[in-house]
């Protein structure tokens, strides 16, 4: 490329040319590479945001084992007390379920929460009734066990009917487990409820907190109190302990099979299986053993078409299909390769794809081809999927079994991907030498200059690159296709961010 007065000086990271003589490893070069290209980032405008980006340094592996030593905060309460709308309100997202019906949950949910910064175990819990048997006994010792396995609990109570006779039982239990406690007094949705809360003094738990789970109301005091009482490394380590079986979505348009390979997978008639079209509504969960792994797979209602187009139980088994697309790891999208690629099927890929999840394609009813089908289904692959080339394929029958083993490796495979960490050092260095070799193009007499990139995140891989100018589309998809031949992202989409900052101003 000829000179250009007005061209900034290209990329100077990539491999040390002296490195040889002086005896610096690779791993030392990338580390060189990444301290230089750092303190090049002096001369230019970052906010407090970019800084605290490129301050992070590489992604903490420790990360997942962190989480174990988390502080554990249960709720409990009596049944329909709103237990699980302030679990709601506390993550900020509808996870756990809640409808009018008392019982709704019985077992004991983990999940990740936090607020000011503080990072804790919040544990959902059935109702704890006195004289409970059958199922409740159940819901009621896993309730107890919650408690035990709590550093903080927290105590709901319905303000509106006051204290009853379970709730002074649950504060007698409370208190022979010698948790600290805060009490909630739940369903407070105006100031002149508050009178209400005031009552719940005289269980004798301290300070009753008035809170409306449903709107918000007071849930920034109460989580205040709560972390005020957290220690700050839990006294029941591992007792959430994160991992257990990956979560797979099988999901498609109506009709592709996907009941047909849960009960493949699970050896027996596990969910009802019909030629008629939409037979699935709710997403169906069932522990699977591939290999010598156990695997959570959720089978789930055809995706149709976009969810503001449906209407009724259509919409409805849409919207439960997308959130259990959210809560799984790694979706299989399965598609009929007797009939051709649709634009459905193209829509569901991308439906995963924007949802960060891993991903496989399995490629169901392959005993029906014939030769004729087989050649016009590649081209198809080839013309229709041509941008997800990344994703594992797996060309199965799930009626007669054929290849469905060839799932575990692939789901694998993508799941690797999906959590793989690229140290700082090595991703600068590594696009230090793709630059060289293809600089940006020349846009306006200007080119721009990448400064330096981080791994801002996994699940999916999230890069973060700093440039003195606009990237191109074109050039971040060519920067996408070498992560992947390098670094051997399959199955997992990747994001690419590019951030432009300006040079200061000289003084």
């Amino acid at each position: 490329m000829s000179t250009n007065d007005e061209v900034e000086v290209e990329w100077t990271g990539g491999a040390d040319p002296d490195a040889d003589e002086i005896g610096v490893d690779s791993a030392q070069d990338d580390h060189l590479v990444e301290t230089a290209l750092r303190a090049g980032l002096d001369n230019f405008e970052l906010s407090e945001d970019d800084l605290a980006l490129v301050d992070a340094g590489d992604l903490d592996e420790d990360e997942d084992h962190e989480a174990d030593t988390r502080p554990v905060v249960a709720v409990i309460g009596r049944p329909n007390v709103g237990k699980s709308s302030l679990v709601n309100r506390i993550l900020g997202r509808r996870e756990a379920v809640v409808e009018d019906v008392p019982g709704v949950t019985r077992d004991r949910v983990a999940y990740d929460a936090d607020w000011s910064g503080r990072k804790f175990t919040l544990v959902d819990t059935g109702g704890w009734e006195v004289d409970a048997t059958g199922i409740h006994l159940r819901v009621a010792e896993q309730a107890e066990v919650a408690i035990a396995l709590a550093d903080v609990v927290m105590f709901v109570v319905d303000a509106t009917i006051g204290a009853t006779d379970t709730d002074e039982q649950v504060v007698r239990l409370l208190r022979r487990a010698k948790k600290p406690v805060v009490l909630v007094a739940n369903k407070v949705d105006d100031q002149r409820q508050e009178a209400d809360a005031a009552v719940l003094w005289s269980l004798g738990l301290g300070q009753p907190w008035p809170v409306s789970a449903l709107h918000g109301r007071g849930s920034g005091d109460v989580l205040d109190a709560v972390l005020d009482l957290l220690p700050e490394v839990s006294g029941v380590s591992g007792a959430y302990a994160r991992g257990g079986p990956r979560r797979v979505a099988l999901v498609g348009r109506p009709n592709v099979g996907k009941s047909s390979l849960l009960n493949r997978l699970a050896g027996e008639e596990r969910v009802v299986v019909d030629h008629v079209a939409g037979t699935t509504r709710d997403p169906v969960d069932e522990l699977i053993t591939l290999g010598e792994k156990e695997w959570r797979f959720v089978d789930t209602a055809g995706i149709r078409r976009r969810v503001h187009q449906t209407r009724g139980a259509d919409y409805y088994a849409s919207l439960r299909t997308q959130t259990a697309l959210e809560k799984a790891e790694v979706a299989v999208v399965l598609i009929d390769v007797s009939e051709p690629i649709a634009e459905q099927d193209i829509r569901v890929i991308q439906q995963v794809v924007d949802a960060g999840r891993a991903l496989v394609i399995a490629y169901n009813k392959w005993d029906t081809l014939d030769e004729e089908r087989t050649y016009y289904l590649e081209r198809e692959i080839e013309r229709e999927l041509v941008q997800i080339q990344w994703a594992p394929r797996v060309n199965i029958s799930a009626t007669t079994g054929r290849h469905v083993a060839k799932l575990e490796p692939a789901l694998e495979r993508s799941l690797a991907s999906w959590d793989r960490r690229i140290s700082t050092g090595r991703l600068n260095a590594f696009l230090g030498e793709i630059v060289a070799a293809h600089p940006h193009p020349l846009r306006g007499g200007k080119q721009a200059r990448i400064l330096f990139a981080t791994q801002a995140a996994t699940r999916p891989p999230k890069f973060v690159i700093f440039a003195s100018g606009f990237i191109e589309a074109g050039y971040r998809r060519f920067l996408e296709r070498r992560l992947r031949e390098e670094f051997g992202f399959e199955g997992t989409p990747i994001e690419i961010s590019v951030r432009v900052r300006e040079k200061r101003a000289r003084r």
